[in-house]
């Protein structure tokens, strides 16, 4: 299997277990700050990947020069997750996998500003039609949903996470100077857990910690060992070998993994005719895995 390959299935797993975070955040995101949680799933986090790093690769002073990178990439992500967890306060899982949906598109502006990454007429066609199978999976097949959408308070909070993760993706690439992908994961996660911890210092001092139920610390581990750590990992090697939008692509795989998430959690399941937007979440990473492998390259030149 190809780097490439290696790359597309790290983001197919990587969407499985993201999508975890919306239905289970969803319900502690209104018992804990956002700011205190995501600051200790950081940390923890960045414990569990700071030892993988140093039993793999090792850690060398080499690989963590001009610190600055990692204080940027580290600042985008914690963006990203507190944003996330403030908008689900509000927002049902389904419908903040909506919001999640327009990273491609915002991901694909980000990689031609800041590499010059252009998409192709597969990839363009590709996002299209992933973008359609999405929103049907997210409406569950009813057109009268659809036309009604608004967007609400919480989906609007998370959408400028959702911006912050969009642009994450090209700057991996651009602020990589060959450094393994764990070991530059653990640099991000320990910057992103400085920021967290000096900016929600109020928030984790003010939060019970031996009062919190059990489903809170559940939810924790998982987006700190699960959804943090392991997704990172695939998220870095993925942004390495595959071109921003096709990376950002995965995304709408998403909405789908959810609703296996919501039906595993007991909720209902959807009607037979949603499964025609999951067909097309299919055809849409078809038609990218069948993207000439020649435009990584391409890409990594830019």
């Amino acid at each position: 299997m190809t780097p490439s390959y290696r790359g597309h299935l790290a983001m197919l797993v990587f969407s499985a277990l993201v999508a975890g975070s919306f239905s289970l955040g969803a319900m502690v995101a209104n018992d804990i700050a956002p700011m205190a949680l995501n600051a200790i799933r950081f940390v923890i986090a960045a414990v569990v990947i700071g030892i993988a790093a140093q039993l793999t690769h090792g850690l060398h002073r080499k690989d963590f020069e001009a610190p600055w990178r990692f204080l940027v990439l580290g600042g985008l992500f914690a963006i990203y997750f507190v944003l996330m967890f403030y908008g689900l306060q509000t927002a049902a899982p389904v419908s903040a996998a909506a919001v999640f949906t327009l990273t491609p598109v915002l991901s694909g502006v980000f990689g031609w500003i800041l590499l010059r990454q252009i998409t192709t007429w597969r990839m363009a066609l590709a996002l299209a039609i992933g973008a359609v199978g999405a929103i049907w999976v997210i409406f569950r097949g009813d057109l009268s949903a659809i036309w009604a959408f608004e967007i609400g308070r919480g989906e609007m909070i998370y959408f400028w996470g959702c911006v912050a993760h969009a642009a994450y993706t090209p700057m991996v690439r651009l602020l990589n100077r060959g450094e393994p992908a764990v070991v530059f994961t653990f640099g991000m996660l320990v910057a992103g857990a400085i920021i967290l911890l000096v900016v929600g210092w109020g928030d984790i001092r003010a939060t019970d910690w031996t009062g919190l139920s059990p489903l809170v610390w559940v939810v924790l581990l998982y987006v700190a060992l699960i959804a943090s750590a392991a997704t990172f990992v695939l998220l870095q090697y993925a942004t390495l070998h595959l071109p921003s939008a096709k990376v950002m692509a995965y995304t709408y795989l998403t909405p789908s993994w959810v609703i296996l998430w919501e039906i595993a959690l007991g909720r209902p399941a959807p009607s037979g005719i949603v499964a025609l937007g999951v067909v097309c979440t299919i055809w849409a990473l078809w038609l990218l895995l069948r993207e000439g492998r020649s435009a990584v390259p391409n890409m990594q030149s830019g």
